[in-house]
């Protein structure tokens, strides 16, 4: 036997060998799938929607300080603007 057909033998071989695997796992596979039997597929659920319901906000009225208060206010204002860099 020459070194040529001894590798074509040898490829043959391996190819038989390939088919009658793949055979086997399809028929395996097969098998498994009869034994289970019938596919039972489950029923999707809907869910229901919530819908949000928006509530109403009171508005607030804005208050109006006292001369006292707004006093106050610049004198903070002030302060805090004369520690800052560059305040004349």
């Amino acid at each position: 036997m020459s070194h040529a057909s001894m590798l074509k033998a040898r490829r043959q071989h391996q190819k038989t060998r390939k088919l009658l695997d793949v055979a086997a796992k399809e028929a395996k596979r097969l098998a498994k799938q009869a034994a289970a039997g019938p596919v039972v597929k489950k029923e999707k659920v809907k869910k229901e929607k919530v819908k949000k319901e928006k509530v109403k906000t009171e508005k607030v009225k804005k208050v109006k300080l006292t001369k006292e208060e707004l006093g106050r206010q610049d004198a903070k204002k002030s302060v805090a603007g004369a520690g800052k860099k560059g305040a004349s």
